[in-house]
């Protein structure tokens, strides 16, 4: 009787998931990606790819553009996407990216867009409505070139294009006619990195590889207060620590004397399941809160395989800029329930790191923890992609779930460019015990692809058991590379990490060897730091280990520290704030 009326109620949970309006959504963002469209970076494999989002509000409504993407989302809600389809190109341009880095920006009631070019020949579009693809060319062939191309109109109606990507040269600044959209002047240098000082500005995974200098890149301007926050990525969109940066100043166009950088990153997130958050955008939603829209990495199958992420974003008392991304790749509150000081998420947690998997088949090396292994490089591919394949993911002991994301893998891919009309479709099934199974998500008649799945149930249920059962792939075979359940666990919190040690090392003070004495029941530890002891805005998530070499501090300033352990429970205390000299 009793697994007779859980099934009753597991069944109208269920029905009742997609008729209620979700409250959160989780990284990396859910939209129909488009596959590479560049032969040459699919000896690897075909994948999907984008980077360089922008997003802006744009009459109440969310437009996002991205590298290579024939075309472009609007949303109203920041969770719903709906894609418009749409070449860019004009016939004399020759350019082999349609709009590659795009810059978006607003003047009065028109959006203006444009794509990265050194040369003179791609066209400045402008909609007054964009979300019925409505666009015409402002100028046939601007003048004025730049790769990575951004745009910002002041308070006084003046509009400004700012560029840069170069590991030699700084990011750049000008002032645009309104009318003819030629420049006014000169470009002013804004900023050009200092990897000397700021350890984070380092190129390499580890921010120690010295074969080549870091990469600026991925211009924006957000003003503040009466300030202006030039943000920019660094130091190579390839590696777990692609960050953007920002730098202060009191004008729109400044050089590098005035210009005041913050010293850590803006938006930063080396560890975790999604990693890197580079070469972006900060917009605001209907509510006037702020947010950043940044590119994520996988980069496995080519350097250019890469996500978007979307933070909560603001400023302090003390108008310094900010990017929470610690869980930002846990559940996270959509604009319409983000409450001002209040916290990002509901505080699911994840509640399947490396437990057991069982699945249909194995293609290869694709093993089945891969699956949860919170590692978006790697991936369980099943041999087929046939209906029926499936992977089932046991969390131990009867735990409570409130969300389940599913990431698709790219194995043997066969599209090139952006798809239209290709879905997926799969079921989702819990159990008590793995051996009566109920239907817990169904999506058998989906139309819609679906590559970052993420499905907030109407009320929580309990389980132990979560299998999801495949009925139809777009392409190649069934692939995941994160089947990640949220929710909460059974048992105990972690307790307080204990003796945290920072050893910053005389000889390079951009870096410090960083340990602590390891918590029995915890898989993972948030690591914040900043320059005040109120300013720890940044984060790492560290799984495993109860160690790390940290390199990106900026090596003329005081650091402050502070760890708290994870496991499926919740959060354990944080450490009391350490100073570093």
């Amino acid at each position: 009787m009793k697994r007779f009326l859980y099934s009753i109620f597991i069944t109208l949970t269920c029905l009742s998931a997609s008729a209620q309006k979700q409250k959160t959504y989780c990284n990396p963002i859910n939209v129909d990606y488009g596959y590479t469209p560049f032969e040459s970076f699919t000896e690897w494999g075909k994948h999907r790819a984008t980077a360089d989002p922008v997003i802006v509000n744009y009459k109440g409504n969310y437009l996002l553009f991205s590298t290579n993407q024939w075309g472009y989302w609007h949303s109203s809600d920041m969770l719903n996407w709906k894609f418009v389809e749409r070449k860019f190109l004009r016939p004399w341009n020759k350019t082999k990216d349609e709009l590659c880095a795009p810059g978006v920006g607003i003047i009065g009631d028109t959006v203006v867009v444009f794509g990265s070019t050194y040369t003179k020949n791609f066209t400045l579009w402008g909609s007054t409505d964009p979300l019925n693809n409505k666009w015409f060319p402002l100028v046939d062939s601007l003048e004025i070139g730049g790769w990575d191309p951004s745009f910002f109109t002041d308070d006084d109606g003046k509009f400004y294009m700012y560029n840069g990507s170069s590991n030699n040269y700084p990011m750049y600044g000008v002032e645009l006619d309104r009318k003819t959209f030629q420049p006014k002047g000169t470009r002013t240098p804004m900023y050009l990195l200092q990897s000397w000082r700021y350890g984070w500005q380092r190129f390499g995974e580890y921010m120690d590889n010295t074969f080549l200098d870091p990469f600026a890149e991925g211009a924006w301007m957000t003003k503040h207060n009466g300030k202006y926050y030039f943000q920019y990525g660094a130091p190579g969109t390839e590696f777990s620590g692609y960050s953007d940066g920002v730098v202060v100043g009191s004008k729109p166009l400044f050089d590098g004397i005035e210009a005041i950088p913050q010293s850590d990153p803006l938006s930063y997130k080396g560890g975790g399941f999604s990693r890197g958050a580079g070469h972006g955008a900060t917009f605001q939603d209907n509510n006037q809160n702020y947010w950043h829209i940044s590119t994520s990495i996988i980069c496995v199958k080519n350097t250019w395989e890469r996500r978007m992420g979307i933070w909560p974003t603001g400023f302090d008392k003390d108008d310094v800029m900010w990017t929470n991304t610690a869980f930002g790749d846990y559940p996270l509150y959509l604009p319409s329930e983000r409450k001002e000081n209040g916290p990002a998420g509901p505080g699911w947690m994840l509640i399947n790191y490396k437990k057991p998997v069982t699945v249909s088949s194995t293609l290869g090396g694709f093993q089945a923890n891969n699956a949860v292994d919170e590692n978006i490089k790697t991936y369980w591919s099943a041999k087929t992609a046939k209906k029926g394949e499936w992977i089932q993911t046991d969390l131990g002991s009867l735990a409570t779930v409130n969300a389940i994301q599913i990431n698709y893998a790219d194995q043997d891919a066969e599209f090139i460019g952006k798809q239209m009309g290709i879905y997926h479709q799969y079921q989702i099934l819990s159990s008590l015990d793995g051996k009566k199974w109920t239907i817990l998500v169904d999506k058998s008649q989906n139309k819609t692809d679906v590559p970052h799945d993420y499905i907030e149930l109407d009320k929580p249920i309990k389980t132990r058991y979560i299998k999801m059962v495949n009925i139809h792939m777009p392409t190649g075979k069934f692939a995941i590379s994160g089947l990640r359940v949220f929710g909460n666990g059974n048992g105990d919190k972690p307790t307080q990490v204990q003796k945290l040690l920072v050893l910053r090392t005389e000889k390079d003070k951009r870096s410090a060897y960083i340990k602590w004495q390891p918590v029995d029941n915890a898989f993972a530890y948030n690591l914040y730091y900043g320059t005040a002891p109120d300013k720890l805005y940044n984060c790492i998530m560290i799984h495993d280990f109860n160690e790390y070499w940290f390199k990106a501090m900026d090596k003329l300033k005081t650091y402050y520290f502070s760890i708290e352990a994870i496991n499926e429970n919740g959060v354990s205390p944080k450490t009391a704030v350490m100073k570093v000299e």
